[in-house]
């Protein structure tokens, strides 16, 4: 059965393909999600306008996404832990404490944004890689001091 998806579906394919599937998949699957729906003429011309309501809703995301990253360049924040002698920490500094850190400092961030390899675990400066949008990422300064 050819069907027009109107929605992106993971290992599929994305809004506005006409694919090939099985009889069963689209009417159990597919349709009742609101997914898809039979490649016809009449919904063609109706993901064309969904089409271009998304584009330019992802246009906007992209546009505020550039703006929050300008602005966190500029901000850095001081994270103030507990350490020992020789620098190491008591615990770590993970994404929640870096987000609670810009919160205070008046700035509004998603943890699961905030993309750390491992939790900081020394003192020092640190530059953070934040995925604010899936094509916009920016980094962002950790100051990372002993009480």
């Amino acid at each position: 059965m050819k069907v027009l998806l109107i929605e992106d579906v993971k290992n599929i394919g994305s809004i506005g393909e006409i694919i090939q599937v099985a009889d069963g998949y689209a009417r159990n699957y597919l349709f009742p999600k609101n997914l898809a729906k039979p490649a016809t003429d009449t919904n063609l011309k109706i993901i064309d306008e969904i089409k271009k309501k998304k584009t330019s809703s992802l246009a906007k995301e992209k546009k505020e996404a550039e703006a929050l990253k300008e602005k966190i360049a500029l901000i850095s924040c001081t994270i103030s832990v507990e350490a020992g002698d020789d620098d190491k920490l008591f615990g770590s500094v993970t994404a929640q404490d870096i987000c609670e850190a810009f919160i205070a400092e008046g700035l509004e961030l998603d943890k699961r944004k905030i993309v750390l390899e491992e939790p900081i675990k020394k003192l020092g400066v640190y530059q953070i890689t934040v995925k604010i949008h899936p094509e916009v990422t920016g980094t962002v300064k950790v100051w990372v001091v002993k009480k």
